[in-house]
């Protein structure tokens, strides 16, 4: 039987799903773009990638989190969805609940569908009853959740998850986390925790409330426009003192060290031609 479970962002990384890219691409400046992808472009960098360089960068990851006692299960291909390999979105677990995401893109509504084994047996699973949630915006914190109000997360669906908690037994609070701009894609492309009271921040996007409460908890390390850009506050925390970052990221890697950090380095730059990196590509279920 499954039992999920995960109670913070860096605990030891046990059992991860993940899912290879396919070989549908995104339209990225075709006429029917939609205005959120729009939006988005504002305060993201969007290319074209090579899917099969990104199977190959993934491979890379993959090895690494094995070499590392990380359990890797693929998930089936989701044929037609451009973005399936960033499984982070679909679902989300929260102390011994696995919380099915309300995806704000109907063209990613089937990625979903690959979950189906594992929520079969899985004791505690929740289904959320209205507004739009994704992974990428939710990021565990103590006793608290954090979830980003940006383009894809909606204050209906931060409303949803903490309903389906308490009906769980999560005795958290759901706190959201608002922007200062519009187009964010999600949370963790700006901000991320990496061990208890350290996190990764690009302070730009936030309103002065949200840094002023940032401070109050965490030892900050800024991220450039820049670097949010190239998505490099987009970290993996694999165990306490563990982290996995993107190659190039070599100012945030010293950041990191300077403060006792293991940084591990693998090649994303195919996968980061669109706004997703190491913690997009990949949904833990279980966390020591």
């Amino acid at each position: 039987m499954l039992t999920p479970h995960a109670t913070s962002e860096y605990g030891a990384l046990r059992h991860v799903v993940m899912r290879y890219a396919g070989d549908v691409t995104p339209d990225l400046d075709g006429p029917e773009v939609h205005p959120v992808l729009t939006r988005q472009k504002t305060t993201s960098s969007w290319k074209p990638y090579a899917p099969a360089t990104v199977r190959t960068q993934q491979d890379t990851l993959i090895d690494l989190l094995r070499s590392r006692g990380t359990e890797v299960t693929l998930l089936d291909q989701s044929p037609g969805c451009p973005v399936q390999h960033y499984p982070r979105d679909i679902a989300f677990v929260i102390d011994h609940v696995i919380v099915l995401a309300r995806l704000n893109s109907a063209q990613r509504l089937p990625e979903a569908n690959a979950l189906a084994p594992f929520l079969t047996d899985a004791p505690h699973v929740a289904h959320l009853d209205e507004g739009t949630i994704e992974g990428g915006d939710v990021i565990l914190h103590i006793d608290t959740v954090l979830v980003g109000l940006g383009e894809e997360t909606s204050p209906t669906g931060v409303r949803a998850l903490q309903r389906a908690l308490a009906h769980h037994g999560v005795a958290r609070e759901v706190r959201p986390v608002h922007f200062a701009v519009n187009g964010i894609v999600h949370l963790d492309d700006h901000f991320t925790i990496v061990a208890p009271g350290t996190a990764l921040i690009h302070r730009s996007v936030f309103p002065p409330a949200e840094l002023h409460w940032f401070e109050q908890h965490f030892d900050l390390i800024d991220v450039t426009n820049d670097e949010a850009r190239a998505v490099q506050a987009n970290v993996l925390a694999i165990a306490p003192g563990t982290v996995i970052v993107a190659a190039g990221s070599d100012r945030i890697a010293a950041q990191l060290a300077a403060r006792g950090f293991e940084v591990l380095t693998v090649d994303y730059s195919e996968v980061t031609r669109i706004p997703g990196s190491l913690r997009c590509t990949t949904l833990p279920l279980t966390r020591a």
